[in-house]
C-alpha cells in the first residue's frame, strides 16, 4: 500500500489505481465523520462521493499542503457543512412561509409558480442532456427508486460505477440549478 504522498503524486499523473487505493483507504471512515456532521448516511455518502469525484477531476490543481488525511476530512467537513447551512436556509425558508399567514396558506403567488415552472423545466432539460447511461441510471434510482445494487445488476456494472454517475448526475443538476438561482437572486 502507497503511502498518501506518494499516492498523492501519482493520482496527480493520472494514476487510477493509487486513486482506488486512496478511495478504499479513506471511504468508509470519511462517510462516518460525515455522517456525524450532517446526521444523514445517504448524505454523508453523497459528499464524500463528491470529494474524491472533485480530486479527480482537480488532481493536477490540489495541493496538499500537511497530508492527504487531513486534506480529504477537512474537504469532507466544509462539505458537510455547506449541506448543513443549505439545509437551515431552506428550513428558515419554510418557517417563513409557515408563518405569513393566510399569504402562505393560499398557496405560491403567481411568481413563484413561474419560478417553481422554470426550475423543473431547468431539470427536465438537465436530466435530458446526461449521457445516456448516466441518465438511465439516475431515473431508476430517483424515479423509480432503485438501489445502487439493484441498478448495477440489472446493467450488468459495478456498485462503484453506479455511484459514480449518480455524483456526476447530482454535479451536473446542482451546477444547472445552483446557476438558475444566482441568476434569479435566490
Amino acid at each position: 500500500m502507497l503511502n498518501d504522498f506518494v499516492a498523492f503524486g501519482k493520482i496527480k499523473e493520472g494514476d487510477i489505481k493509487a486513486f482506488e487505493q486512496v478511495f478504499r483507504r479513506y471511504y468508509a471512515p470519511l462517510c462516518l465523520y460525515s455522517s456525524g456532521i450532517t446526521g444523514r448516511k445517504e448524505v454523508a455518502e453523497e459528499v464524500v462521493q463528491d470529494v474524491f469525484y472533485n480530486i479527480w477531476k482537480e488532481r493536477r490543481n490540489i495541493r496538499v499542503l500537511h497530508s492527504m488525511k487531513s486534506y480529504l476530512y477537512g474537504a469532507v467537513k466544509n462539505l458537510s457543512l455547506r449541506y448543513l447551512e443549505n439545509l437551515s436556509l431552506r428550513e428558515k425558508h419554510l418557517k417563513n412561509l409557515s408563518e405569513g399567514g393566510a399569504d402562505a396558506l393560499s398557496g405560491p403567488s403567481p411568481q413563484e409558480q413561474l419560478e417553481y415552472k422554470e426550475l423543473e423545466h431547468i431539470i427536465d432539460r438537465t436530466i435530458k442532456k446526461l449521457p445516456e447511461r448516466r441518465m438511465q441510471i439516475f431515473k431508476m434510482h430517483r424515479m423509480e427508486g432503485k438501489k445502487y445494487k439493484e441498478i448495477a445488476g440489472r446493467l450488468s456494472i459495478s456498485v462503484k460505477t453506479v455511484e459514480a454517475e449518480m455524483t456526476k448526475a447530482y454535479k451536473t443538476l446542482r451546477q444547472e440549478i445552483e446557476k438558475y438561482t444566482v441568476n434569479h437572486g435566490f
